[in-house]
């Protein structure tokens, strides 16, 4: 029996805090309920924006946790010149737009290679080990080997979207997602081949020597997909476990989310 990494990400909190603008609820108290209960590392979002976390979280957040810290941000020279400062366990580069709810598809490394390019030279200076947060591509895989990334997280955003219009009330809310309003056999053979997507992917990624996560849209419904995916190795979630925490408190909302990835 063995486990994947769970990487919780407590950046709603920090949403929940600055709706106020106060210090309620508190980050670092997130931070030691899911040090407690079964994360294996805290993973943040520093935003260009400063939406949720502030540069003050980041620093608390790396000095109290017992934890290793995965550092999500964008390729802007501002933030790369904090992430160095910081230094924290891992960063992943991830595309960020400031009207987005949140991060709405992978990096692209091919547009931006030159720059991705440069930032992961100037994280490695820093000694500072870079995951690219990408689509689940064999093209991306192989581009993010050939940038130097040590590892690759796959978004895992359609898969995501696509489970829910078929098993949830997704499609009877406001949120439906408009282009996903399709026949039920259409969204199964499209759910199929984004789990497809995403083995071939972590394949690709495992063969040629990068460790492989996924994120972005899992919970307690749809998971167990991930899990049959052995090259897979970490999980980074997040919006799921702090709306699940409103109903059983983060704690149980933790340890149920590492519960179920038991392999």
């Amino acid at each position: 029996m063995n486990t994947m990494k769970l990487g919780v990400n407590i950046d709603h909190v920090a949403v929940l805090r600055e709706a106020r603008q106060v210090n309620d609820p508190d980050i670092l108290n997130a931070l030691n309920v899911a040090c407690m209960n079964g994360a294996d590392q805290i993973t943040i979002h520093l935003r260009e924006d400063r939406r949720h976390i502030q540069d003050i979280d980041v620093k608390n957040i790396m000095m109290h946790s017992t934890l290793p810290i995965n550092l999500e941000c964008s390729i802007n020279k501002e933030i790369l010149n904090i992430v160095s400062e910081f230094k924290p366990h891992r960063a992943t580069l991830v595309p960020e737009k400031r009207e987005e709810v949140t991060t709405e598809g992978g990096l692209d490394v091919f547009t931006y290679e030159d720059e991705v390019s440069f930032a992961i030279e100037q994280l490695h200076d820093a000694i500072i080990p870079v995951s690219l947060f990408i689509d689940p591509t064999i093209e991306a895989v192989e581009k993010s080997k050939e940038l130097g990334a040590e590892m690759v997280e796959l978004h895992t955003g359609l898969f995501s979207n696509l489970f829910a219009m078929l098993n949830s009330s997704l499609p009877y809310s406001n949120h439906s997602v408009k282009e996903l309003e399709l026949p039920r056999y259409e969204l199964s053979s499209r759910l199929e081949k984004s789990i497809e997507d995403i083995k071939l992917s972590a394949k690709r990624a495992n063969e040629i020597g990068l460790e492989v996560a996924a994120g972005h849209g899992l919970n307690y419904h749809n998971v167990h997909e991930m899990m049959k995916i052995q090259e897979i190795v970490e999980l980074n979630i997040g919006q799921s476990i702090i709306a699940r925490s409103v109903f059983s408190g983060l704690a149980d909302a933790v340890k149920e989310m590492k519960r179920l990835t038991i392999r």
